[in-house]
């Protein structure tokens, strides 16, 4: 493989000032790619702690140029359906047209979440609509247009960041319902695109140590995290994803990153595989969705 694979490509990476979002946008950019990073306004940022602080959106882009590609800065708050509009009508502009990739990775709720310790009947009903918005509706939205710019050239990929909370329960049950939509809305869309040249798919990160989940995670979850891959390697998958030029057969399908790195062979950046086995006990039901859901060939 070419040391910039993806150089002249160009790709989204929502939500991508920190987290999995970041390490993915950091991995496109090695491979060669252009990098549109987005996070909402200063001001308006979700409430972190403050050792998170630097994480900002233009660091972000600056490490996605320094090694190799090239980080664009682009503020956007997913909730606002007219900001997502003009993010894509920007892309547009600037790139006559052209978006190779998406990656769907923009959540507003993981702090919250980290508090929301109540059974849903006793929060507010508005939990629902403040985890799903940017996690679900806006993945939604910007797929529909990133595939306005990806179908007349008959070339793109569509990554859903998902995770084994499509599963089954997991943390609260606004979380797990959203992470089921975004599985159904990756094989949905695949139907819909089929014989178009755009792919979709859902991606499943296997415990991933971002920089939140390591300053909140407790008990067995902390335990999880610290053994979990970096926030890099589901990056690496979806490098691995856009370079495979038979991509094509997963569209709609789940798949997941130690998965996807016992496949094609790569390792996470500090030379390991972790979490190797983290999906055995759901991979019988990873197979059955993948078999009902996904568009056949």
């Amino acid at each position: 493989m070419p040391s910039k694979p993806l150089s002249g490509q160009i790709a989204l990476v929502t939500g991508g000032s920190r987290g999995i979002g970041r390490g993915i946008a950091c991995q496109l950019g090695e491979a060669g790619a252009t990098v549109y990073v987005t996070s909402r306004p200063a001001g308006n940022e979700e409430v972190i702690p403050e050792e998170l602080k630097h994480l900002t959106i233009e660091a972000a882009a600056e490490e996605v140029t320094k090694r190799g590609g090239k980080g664009i800065v682009a503020y956007c708050d997913h909730s606002d359906p007219e900001q997502v509009k003009k993010l894509f009508e920007r892309i547009d502009k600037e790139q006559n047209g052209r978006l190779d990739i998406l990656v769907n990775n923009a959540f507003a709720a993981v702090a919250a979440l980290s508090k929301a310790q109540k059974p849903f009947w006793e929060q507010d009903p508005s939990m629902f609509e403040f985890v799903n918005n940017v996690g679900l509706t806006n993945h939604y939205i910007c797929s529909l247009y990133a595939a306005r710019l990806m179908v007349p050239r008959k070339k793109g990929l569509i990554v859903t960041i998902s995770s084994l909370a499509g599963a089954g329960f997991l943390l609260t049950t606004t979380y797990s319902v959203g992470k089921g939509a975004c599985d159904r809305l990756a094989s949905d869309m695949a139907h819909e695109l089929k014989n178009t040249g755009v792919v979709s798919v859902a991606l499943w990160p296997g415990g991933a140590k971002t920089e939140l989940t390591t300053a909140i995670a407790e008990g067995e979850l902390k335990k999880l995290v610290e053994n979990g891959e970096t926030t890099e390697f589901p990056g690496k998958a979806v490098v691995a994803l856009a370079t495979d030029p038979n991509v094509a057969k997963k569209n709609g399908m789940i798949v997941t990153s130690p998965g996807l790195a016992k496949e094609y062979g790569f390792k996470d950046v500090d030379g390991g595989q972790p979490n190797q086995h983290f999906f055995d006990h759901v991979r019988q039901h990873i197979d059955n969705l993948n078999a009902a859901l996904a568009p056949k060939q």
